[in-house]
């Protein structure tokens, strides 16, 4: 299996005017990767003939294998092939077979056909050509001082057409590539990227295949295990090995894998264990309770849950006391308190939750922005208050509150 260094150049003004989005980069590095090809870079330049020409330039001293898409169509401002000649030191042809498929199309759609329109069948001398069976302009290969050159059309759809059909088996047989790139997601609540990363720091230092990237997810975060092998179950025997490694240092923080949220996880705990939840909530609005309930089956463990917004709605429906909110206010504990042991109590649950406090933007009763209060109850114990102070916009607090929450009930279910 070769290790080959890809990069990714991606033509076009209206992608760095943020006009279109460049997903094909993205799409193309997903694909590269299964084939066991690193991409290691990314480029993207506008319509002008000698920053393309630059950016060519670059990618042929450092890179084995350059795939650019975009600026092949009929017009003006399409320069990829005119810019490539200066690099690739060869000569434009036109390639009959897409010509003769170019005028094929206008006249299927009964339009004339304008001269310039010959463009797209233009092609590289000696290049192998890849017809384009979804547009008109051909996608090809030239291979110039050790370094191979996909030229691609822009189009999504185009692209995408050629590179599967046509231009994968091509790589596969061209660079002898029969392994197979595999990866795992790990994903970690109840601990920070940073000191995630310290953990397991020296096993991170000693790795080679299978690598370790870190990264942050909304819910967490997540360790991304990737292997290369001769076949897929090689290369999961080998994240088998390192994540057992891992699981070792920090596998108490670990609640899912690739596809699993913590909702999901939280939920099929408690239905293991035939148990319910309640939620009473104030500052979230609903949000806690919400992620439960678009995970299917939580009709199983969900009984309920309260958004007691305003004051009169805390001492009416929640039935907390008067004389706690003169007291204390409603971002307090002592309102934490009552609101979690009185929903418990109100639909009979074995596990309920309570939120409250200030997103902002003001200080409300005194308490400044970012202060939480987050009460866990479970059966006859008495309830857990837990006081954090979140920093951020009125929605970063709001949902760092309910990720907050799902870790303290995760925590509780695995105890």
């Amino acid at each position: 299996m070769k290790n080959i260094q890809a990069e990714i150049i991606s033509v076009g003004t209206e992608l760095l005017l943020g006009q279109i989005t460049d997903t094909n980069s993205q799409w193309l590095s997903q694909k590269l990767n299964d084939l066991g090809v690193n991409v290691y870079y990314h480029q993207t330049v506008g319509d002008n003939a000698d920053r393309v020409t630059s950016v060519l330039q670059m990618a042929q001293q450092r890179s084995q294998l350059v795939i650019v898409t975009g600026g092949l169509g009929p017009t003006e401002d399409d320069l990829t092939r005119e810019s490539a000649i200066n690099v690739l030191n060869r000569s434009l042809v036109i390639d009959q077979t897409s010509l003769k498929r170019v005028e094929a199309h206008f006249e299927k759609n009964g339009i004339p056909m304008t001269e310039n329109n010959r463009k797209q069948a233009v092609v590289f001398e000696n290049a192998t050509v890849f017809q384009n069976d979804e547009g008109m302009a051909p996608g090809m290969f030239v291979e110039h001082e050790g370094t191979g050159w996909i030229f691609l059309p822009g189009v999504p759809r185009e692209m995408k057409a050629i590179m599967n059909e046509k231009v994968i088996p091509f790589l596969k047989q061209k660079y002898e590539l029969t392994g197979q790139l595999v990866s795992r997601e790990l994903k970690f609540i109840g601990i920070g990227e940073s000191t995630l990363e310290d953990k397991i720091s020296h096993i991170i230092q000693s790795q080679s295949n299978p690598t370790i990237a870190p990264l942050a997810g909304d819910d967490g975060v997540l360790l991304r295990l990737s292997a290369k092998a001769t076949t897929k179950e090689k290369g999961y025997a080998l994240i088998d090995e390192l994540q057992q490694r891992i699981f070792q240092v920090v596998g108490e923080y670990c609640y899912g894998i690739d596809h699993d949220t913590i909702e999901s996880t939280v939920l099929n705990i408690m239905e293991e264990k035939h148990m319910t939840l309640s939620s009473a909530e104030s500052l979230t609005g609903g949000r806690f309770i919400e992620k439960l309930v678009s995970v299917p089956g939580a009709s199983k463990v969900v009984r309920g849950s309260i958004v007691s917004y305003q004051r009169e709605v805390k001492e009416k429906l929640l039935l907390v006391s008067s004389g706690t909110i003169d007291q204390y206010g409603t971002i307090s504990e002592q309102c934490a308190f009552e609101m979690v042991e009185n929903v418990q109590n109100m639909m009979h649950t074995d596990i309920s939750m309570s939120f409250t406090g200030n997103a902002g933007p003001d200080p409300i009763e005194g308490k400044p922005v970012g202060t939480v209060y987050i009460g866990i109850k479970q059966g006859s114990n008495p309830p857990q208050i837990y006081a954090y102070t979140f920093h951020g916009s009125r929605d970063n607090i709001r949902n760092r509150a309910v990720k907050k929450g799902y870790e303290l009930l995760y925590k509780l279910l695995k105890s």
